[in-house]
């Protein structure tokens, strides 16, 4: 089955008891028995409940995967995933991370005795010369939030492989239209399903899909003895975001790469972050494992580099509309330093590359003129 046929049928099937196309919301906490432990797959909605089932059967059908569970935010199934860690254990993670994300590991988990390296994976060298005999997991965001930085997926899996260590990809920026990382040798793909796969700025969720049945039981018992589920009325609108995921996702890629152009060739930009542009670093790399384009993501910064120059244009777009988050039909505008990514220290940032006047744009699927009229707009105010 082809994607965008799996985005509307993957791993569905009408509803048993009624025939309905669309799952039913099923808004219950318990499930009747006829005897003490005899059910019929379903006994209490924080274990499995049908319409949270029928999401995770389509997130494991577009990722290629063998078991996708619902969580209640991304960050949710972030933590998941390090419920798998114990004291002593390490971690390699991508250095330019979002920053709820870096503020999990850094605030969190490295407060309980895991150890976190940050290292550009572009640097395979660097990379393996981090490997021990602790180090457990290996944390890959590709494209990367705010830098849109392209690591090689297949690459980092070998080096991980080679070193007994879990493999995870956060895919949320590309989404399983662009990019595919079980089938690249991931071992677990993360989504803040919030963005691109509920498409529509109206749910808080996450996603993890594995690449075996074994390691999807033992992350879902992390979620269930944990609780971190999402309820049933937000599984049906991820659901249904999916459904249209490949008809949105090919305009948000459309219009990203108009928009990356455009400010390309604009004076008062100093540089641009897009994948889809030939003069992006790691081009190359993402031609080889993105497909269908490279999604709707474009940070950029200005020629002058004055805060106040970033801040005058966030005020001053009008279709853009100036909030936190990204992936929704709408284009949106950020401001990492100020914003997303205002918990990772002043320093890291710079060090990073996260500086004053770095703006992040989430392009929707409006009319790319008007997107670009909007951005001229907002660059002559």
């Amino acid at each position: 089955m082809k994607f965008n046929t799996k985005t509307i049928h993957g791993g569905q099937k009408p509803d048993p008891s009624t025939g309905a196309v669309m799952p039913p919301v099923y808004q219950t906490s318990t499930f009747v028995q006829s005897s003490p432990g005899v059910h019929q797959g379903y006994e209490y909605s924080r274990a499995a409940n049908p319409t949270r089932t029928a999401l995770e059967d389509a997130l494991a059908s577009i990722e290629n995967g063998a078991k996708g569970l619902a969580f209640s935010s991304g960050l949710a199934a972030t933590d998941c995933v390090l419920k798998l860690l114990k004291p002593n254990d390490e971690v390699i993670a991508m250095d330019d991370l979002y920053g709820g994300t870096y503020r999990m590991f850094s605030k969190i988990y490295s407060e309980l005795g895991i150890k976190f390296h940050f290292v550009d994976m572009n640097d395979l060298d660097k990379l393996k010369s981090l490997f021990n005999e602790n180090t457990k997991l290996v944390w890959l965001e590709t494209p990367t939030n705010p830098l849109m930085k392209i690591a090689d997926i297949a690459a980092v899996a070998k080096i991980a492989k080679e070193n007994n260590a879990l493999f995870a990809v956060d895919n949320t920026f590309a989404t399983p239209y662009h990019q595919n990382p079980l089938d690249l040798g991931a071992d677990v793909v993360m989504h803040s399903a919030t963005k691109y796969l509920g498409g529509h700025s109206d749910v808080i969720a996450g996603a993890l899909v594995t690449k075996t049945e074994e390691l999807g039981e033992k992350l879902h018992f992390a979620q269930f003895a944990t609780g971190a589920t999402l309820g049933p009325n937000d599984s049906y609108l991820v659901l249904r975001g999916i459904k249209t995921l490949h008809l949105r996702m090919q305009r948000h890629s459309e219009n990203g790469q108009k928009v990356a152009e455009y400010l390309e060739n604009h004076p008062k930009v100093k540089r641009v972050y897009y994948a889809g542009l030939e003069n992006h670093p790691n081009h190359d790399i993402a031609k080889k494992q993105m497909h269908n384009g490279f999604g709707g993501m474009v940070s950029f910064t200005f020629e002058s580099g004055k805060k106040e120059d970033s801040i005058k244009f966030l005020e001053n777009v009008k279709v853009f509309t100036l909030a936190e988050s990204l992936g929704g039909v709408e284009s949106l505008a950020n401001h990492p330093a100020l914003m997303t990514h205002a918990s990772v220290p002043e320093d890291k940032r710079k060090e990073l590359g996260i500086t004053d006047d770095l703006i992040r744009l989430s392009v929707g699927v409006e009319d790319a003129e008007d997107l670009l009229k909007d951005l001229e707009n907002a660059f002559n105010a």
